[in-house]
This record gives C-alpha cells, structure tokens and sequence, in this order.
C-alpha cells in the first residue's frame, strides 16, 4: 500500500506540475494581452506590467487549483491505466477503498497548501500589485459606482470618502453624526484622513458644524483625532473584490456589517466559499479516479482529459453562479457556497459505483 501510494503521488504531482506549468502560462500571456494597452501610461513601464502580472499570479493558482487538480490526476491515472499498472494493483490486492485512501494522503498536502494559498500568499500579492499598478498609474482609487464616493456607516455615523490612495489615505471626508433621537448632530469634514493606530485616524483641515438647541456653529481645525471602529482593512474590503480576500478579512467585515445591521449576503458566501474551497481538491481527486479505467472505445485520454477540463471550468463557473444566485435570492450562505462542492462529490461517488458495478 505504500509503495502504491508513494508511486501515485510522484505520477500525480508531475502531471500536477506540467498542467498549472501549461495553464499559467496561458493565463499569463492573456494578462500580459490585457496590460498592454495601459502601458506607457503615468510611469507604468512593461518592467512593471510584468512585475504586476507575477504578484497576481499566486491569485492564478488559487482559481485553478481544482481544475488543475481535476486534469492533472486525470492525466496521471489514465496514463498508469493505458499502461496496466493500475490493474496490476488491483489484481494484486488493492482495492477501491485502499486506492480512495491513497489519494486522500496525496490530496491532503494539496488542500493545505491550496489553503495557505488563498488565506495568506494570494491577498498580500494581490494587495502589492494593486498599488504598484495604482502607483505607477499615478491614479487614486475611486469607487465610482457612487458618484458621491464611499459611504461606510459605524454606529451612529455615516462617513462619506470621495478618494482613497493605496496606502490607504482618505482625501475629502464627510463624517455626518447622530445622536440617539437620529437627529443630525454635526457634519465634520476634512481635506485628509491619515491612520494612526488601531481605532484613531488624524483628519487634516477639519470644518466641523454642530448643530444644538441655540442653532448652528462651524469650527475650523487644523487637524483633529477621528475615533472610529473603521479600520484601512475594512476601507480595502470596499476597494478589492470579496473573491480577493482571506476568509477571515471577509469574517471581519461581515461581522462589522452585522452590527451595523447592513447587507453581508455577498460578504457570507465569499467567507464560506473560502472555507469549502480547499476541500474540492479532495473531491476532484476522487472524480479522477473513476477516469483510470482506460478504454480506447471510451475516447482514449485526450478525450478523458477533455472531460476532466470541461467538468473543472464547469465547477469553477457554476459555482460562481451560485454564489451571485445566492446573494441576489438571499439563500444561505453555506449553501450557496458548497452546492456545487457537494454537487461534484455525489457525482464522484455516482461515477465510482457505475465503474466498479461494470
């Protein structure tokens, strides 16, 4: 059993290799295509075009994880089967449980490391690409599906920010503030809002109007300590798209949405997509297996690996579908986010009864 397991792992991560190898350097050139046209604007030069596009790529691996899992062990295990090595196990002993156990031990390490990925190496890289696109760019972040800017509520304040820079400064802060009966208390603006520490921002050129019973007064302040509960990370969570972020920078910002009894249906499903995620390289292991009964009636192994590729973008976009049906329809949030996971494991296990009753 171990020396099946210890083959089947060194056949399966070669093949592993060989595809991410061929799938990054397909995505890369059409990153590559899709930067061009921005070359030479502000002082973004094809060094940093191509500097931006090896940050993103660990984004790349993480999005292609399954997939590249799903063809590479498809790959490796019709290879072994064209050439009777597999039936050689079999008549020798193994069965389709102890196979089942053996690539279980060489999916374990993927799903770690797909993990590890997508929580900590993915969004820093990501994070330094966006701001040394933005950089080079000589260009602000602006969201502009607000013509007004940002708007972020924290308890009994609404903050209004027209601009943020990447390293995450505030220019044009509104902070509209009411007291307990929702009346309007005061308006305070400022020219820039700079973070300090945890919990405390620095507002450059501050205009503050109060309003109380005897009218209204303005009051002009060089600077002046802005206490808050909004942090840069929660600021670039409005900035990056939630499939960018760690799962627990999405449990942060759910959870500040929630006490501010806002809309986190979107911010949910990404937490739990990220969750779930790791966990469809052990499903698509298992999918594999049924492929290693090699037929050349059946289609031969392009046509197996063909399938493979169909069945991974299929896992990936459906998914994805799911996950904006959910948010839009207000499903749960685990569901949405493991439908297609649990999808693909029953038809794993479909597939797997189907060969062995064969």
């Amino acid at each position: 059993m171990k020396l099946l397991t210890r083959y089947m792992s060194r056949e399966i991560y070669s093949s592993l290799l060989l595809v991410f190898v061929s799938l990054l350097m397909l995505f890369g050139f059409f990153d590559v295509l899709g930067e061009l046209s921005e070359v030479g604007k502000g002082h973004y030069n094809m060094l940093q075009m191509f500097i931006y596009v090896v940050l993103i790529t660990p984004t790349r691996i993480y999005e292609l994880f399954p997939v590249a899992v799903l063809i590479g062990t498809i790959f490796a295990l019709v290879q072994m089967a064209s050439n009777s090595e597999l039936t050689i196990y079999r008549s020798s002993g193994a069965s389709l449980r102890q196979m089942i156990k053996a690539l279980f031990k060489i999916g374990f390490p993927l799903m770690l490391l797909s993990l590890l990925i997508g929580e900590f190496v993915a969004p820093s890289s990501m994070k330094l690409a966006q701001e040394l696109r933005l950089k080079a760019l000589n260009s602000q972040v602006s969201l502009r599906e607000f013509r007004s800017g940002l708007w972020v509520k924290d308890e009994g304040s609404f903050i209004n920010v027209k601009n943020v820079l990447p390293d995450s400064t505030l220019l044009n802060v509104s902070i509209y503030e009411f007291d307990q009966d929702f009346s309007l208390a005061g308006i305070t603006s400022a020219q820039r809002g700079t973070f300090k520490q945890e919990g405390v921002w620095q507002l450059d050129g501050v205009v503050q109007t109060l309003f109380d019973k005897q009218g209204a007064r303005v009051v002009h302040l060089p600077r002046r300590d802005w206490h808050t509960s909004v942090t840069p990370d929660i600021l670039r969570v409005l900035m990056v798209v939630p499939e960018q972020m760690s799962a627990w920078s999405l449990y942060l910002y759910t959870q500040h949405l929630k006490e501010n009894r806002q809309e986190s249906a979107r911010y949910e499903i990404e937490m739990w997509n990220k969750v779930v995620y790791p966990f469809s390289v052990m499903v698509m292991m298992l999918l594999a297996l049924p492929f290693a009964t090699h037929q050349r009636r059946s289609g031969g192994i392009g046509g197996k690996i063909f399938t493979g590729i169909v069945l991974g973008l299929s896992f990936y976009f459906i998914g994805r579908l799911f996950a904006h049906l959910g948010a839009l329809n207000d499903w749960q949030p685990v569901l949405s986010a493991s439908v297609m996971t649990i999808a693909f494991f029953g038809l794993a296990l479909g597939m797997l009864w189907w060969t062995e009753r064969r």
